[in-house]
């Protein structure tokens, strides 16, 4: 498909006011997010019970026309919201885990920016997100595994080499979600998933990475026993 206007360089006034809007929005949410992930029963459910409607909409609005396609959205929303509920209620270190699993998503998010803005070079998948390159995605990986180390440390659980590593590859599976909803978006023929979020567009826009990787996660727990990553 072909790139939209959105995808052509936006005016230096419309660009500053969007990074504006960015950082306004995630000072206000940010600290909204964390609260109710650090203190857990019944905020983390009551802002799951917002945000999965809000999710599933988003997804179906980018997937008309085809019921597969919607069927699997959906299926893939309520997991990932499952998910964190999951992990967030183990009685032992779901507070630790669904705070490094943001934390590392957040990292990967400001590595990839950072450094794919002043690196540049080749693009990591143009017809589908041209904006992202290869050394973005690299940059993302390095910071996802100082932060996910450093996270363990600061939690008291965990090895530092591994929990690198881990964060190293959920850099990647964070970075696949993102194209999914790239490449939904594209097919659809617009911009963002949604308006919700001043700056931001829609949830999904926001949580794209998060998705993948509460998903990633929580398989990973169940197949491995319950204790991964901190044990």
């Amino acid at each position: 498909m072909a790139a939209s206007a959105a995808d052509g360089p936006a005016a230096p006034g419309g660009r500053h006011r969007g990074l504006i809007l960015r950082v306004l929005s995630a000072v206000v949410l940010g600290p909204l997010v964390l609260a109710a992930i650090w203190h857990g029963f019944p905020w983390i459910d009551l802002l799951a019970a917002l945000a999965a409607p809000l999710i599933v909409a988003e997804w179906l609005r980018l997937t008309r026309g085809r019921p597969f396609s919607r069927v699997l959205a959906v299926v893939y929303s309520l997991a990932a919201v499952a998910a964190l509920l999951w992990l967030r209620h183990q009685p032992a270190t779901g507070r630790e885990t669904v705070l490094w699993i943001v934390i590392c998503v957040w990292a990967t998010d400001i590595g990839a920016f950072v450094v794919g803005r002043a690196a540049g070079g080749a693009k990591l998948a143009p017809r589908i997100s041209p904006g992202k390159t290869w050394s973005g995605l690299i940059g993302g990986m390095a910071w996802a595994a100082v932060a996910s180390a450093a996270t363990g440390y600061a939690f008291g659980l965990g090895e530092s080499v591994p929990l690198a590593v881990i964060g190293a590859i959920l850099a990647v599976v964070g970075q696949a979600g993102d194209l999914l909803e790239s490449a939904a978006k594209r097919r659809a023929g617009v911009k963002d998933s949604g308006g919700l979020i001043p700056g931001h567009g829609g949830l999904l826009d926001r949580v794209d990475a998060l998705l993948a990787v509460l998903v990633t996660v929580a398989l990973a727990r169940l197949l491995l026993g319950g204790g991964w990553p901190w044990t």
